[in-house]
């Protein structure tokens, strides 16, 4: 099929979805049907991840104007979620969700921030996490840091 909007060839697959037909359109003729579809699942979890970064973490309320400022604030956002997904996939067991929904099992990214709250909290934090007054120099934070500044 033809687009004269994209002035390009699309293939269009169409797939029934809960009570109605929907559209997947693409620009890349040489993927399958298969494939289209799980691309199309996953640009939810992207979407759904740059929901996290801009309401969980704050990203939105950004105040910078600066060009080098919007993109360090950013990826320091980025760095959040990135770090947060890192503490929830080494967790023992699956965290408890706080607002519980009848057809979900799987747990929200704000349960997973009320955990490291948690153990932000703990008197052991300062092990992984250590005060100004004794630098470590290869610390895990340090190195994140590096990488984003």
């Amino acid at each position: 099929m033809m687009l004269k909007t994209l002035k390009c060839a699309v293939r269009v697959v169409w797939i029934y979805r809960r009570s109605q037909w929907v559209a997947l359109f693409t620009t890349d003729l040489d993927l399958t049907v298969e494939q289209i579809i799980e691309y199309y699942g996953a640009r939810w979890k992207i979407e759904a991840a740059f929901k996290e970064i801009k309401q969980e973490i704050g990203s939105s309320k950004s105040q910078t104007r600066n060009y080098h400022a919007v993109t360090n604030h950013l990826n320091f956002c980025m760095m959040a979620a990135t770090v947060t997904w890192i503490y929830a996939d080494h967790l023992d067991k699956t965290p408890q969700r706080c607002y519980a929904v009848n057809s979900r099992s799987h747990f929200a990214f704000s349960d997973v921030r009320k955990l490291i709250t948690q153990a932000a909290l703990n008197k052991d934090f300062v092990s992984f996490c250590p005060k100004p007054d004794k630098p470590i120099l290869n610390s895990f934070i340090d190195a994140l840091l590096r990488m984003v500044a």
